[in-house]
């Protein structure tokens, strides 16, 4: 059914708000422009009604953390299959973006800035071109929706197209307006879908979890080893793919511009960091007191969208950092956990198989719950 939100006051009698409508799509636009976490806090807007030289023009372009590039449509007053077919039709020219173009685009959207230290400014990593625009999301913005786009929007994202709606929905409180935000689809499975066909050409997953690891000073793959455990934090968009996994699924790690590090089983399901506890000398202890090499975003502990997250695991065989293993042609994504679908990642597993044997030695039914998870 279409995505509707109502709203009342708090109170012994509660009134349900009025919807109302905005004066009009552009507005929303404007809106979007001047607080772009209104759409998302994870995203950064990169460009602005431009010309996609097939008679048309984007509303807005953002990018994510990874480097995929994210078409934004807005609803407008185009019948569904309009706004569907037109956002499709679009991301056959994202796709074709080049980095020159998609640095060009940044300029006209921020004259004078550079889309190479905004952007690490913004995420705190280098964008690297062979990460830049190796996928994308669609995501169309709507003031109201109808059972039709529902359908469309959802089986296509059941086939992998990273394709989402974000329904904005109005109210009245007096002389002021008040603006509401729904999701079509768990965002976190447009993320994913978008993460897994990175590598363009795809097949059937191979039941294989990707993870990315970043070892630094927010996090330490000696704690990761030493305590068992992967984790992702500092905001919505490292952690919520840490809810992919499930007791008993097999995951490879990868620390970016390191290599593989190790191969283990999935113990538990993602946990806030200020809930996650370890073992230590047969005592358990909460993790923020006993992992001590890295600060895990320590100081979001208690903001549930920016604190660090943790998923238990059963190391299976594991290297230092010094001896990550690191080869031309491995899959590589900045995601937390990804579960890649492309031939690059088959290849990938096949020879991380032969460099970490011990991949299979503990049988799924060894698998048990540990403190914390």
């Amino acid at each position: 059914m279409p995505i509707k939100t109502d709203v009342w006051t708090v109170g012994l009698t509660p009134n349900k708000l009025r919807q109302s409508r905005l004066a009009s799509e552009q507005l929303l636009e404007e809106m979007i422009i001047s607080s772009p976490s209104i759409l998302s806090d994870e995203w950064m807007l990169i460009g602005r009604q431009e010309s996609t030289g097939m008679g048309g023009r984007i509303d807005l372009l953002a990018i994510a953390p990874d480097g995929n590039l994210v078409l934004i449509e807005l609803k407008r007053d185009r019948t569904p299959r309009e706004v569907v077919a037109q956002t499709l039709d679009y991301a056959v020219w994202v796709e074709s973006l080049r980095e020159n173009e998609i640095a060009a685009i940044y300029q006209r959207f921020r004259p004078g800035s550079s889309l190479y230290a905004d952007f690490l400014a913004r995420f705190g990593r280098v964008l690297d071109d062979d990460d830049l625009n190796k996928s994308h999301q669609l995501i169309i913005v709507a003031t109201e929706l109808d059972v039709s786009s529902e359908r469309i929007v959802e089986y296509l994202s059941k086939r992998d197209i990273p394709i989402n709606v974000l329904c904005f929905q109005i109210f009245q409180v007096g002389d002021q307006q008040l603006l509401s935000r729904s999701w079509l689809l768990d965002p976190v499975q447009t993320q994913v879908n978008a993460a897994s066909t990175s590598e363009g050409h795809s097949e059937p997953w191979n039941g294989e979890f990707y993870c990315s690891f970043g070892d630094s000073a927010s996090r330490s793959w000696a704690d990761a080893v030493e305590f068992g455990f992967i984790s992702g934090g500092g905001g919505a968009w490292y952690s919520k793919t840490l809810q992919l996994l499930s007791p008993g699924d097999r995951i490879w790690v990868n620390i970016p511009q390191q290599g593989y590090v190790g191969v283990g089983r999935v113990l538990g399901t993602s946990t806030p960091a200020n809930e996650f506890t370890v073992m230590q000398d047969g005592e358990e202890r909460p993790v923020l007191e006993v992992a001590t090499r890295a600060n895990y975003h320590a100081e979001f502990a208690d903001d549930p969208e920016r604190c660090d997250y943790f998923v238990p695991i059963q190391w299976l065989q594991s290297v230092p950092v010094s001896q990550a293993v690191r080869e031309i042609g491995m899959f590589g994504n900045q995601n937390t956990v990804c579960r890649p679908t492309t031939p690059k990642w088959r290849w990938t597993i096949e020879r991380l198989k032969q460099r970490f044997p011990r991949f299979d030695e503990v049988a799924a039914t060894e698998v048990a719950s540990v403190p914390g998870s």
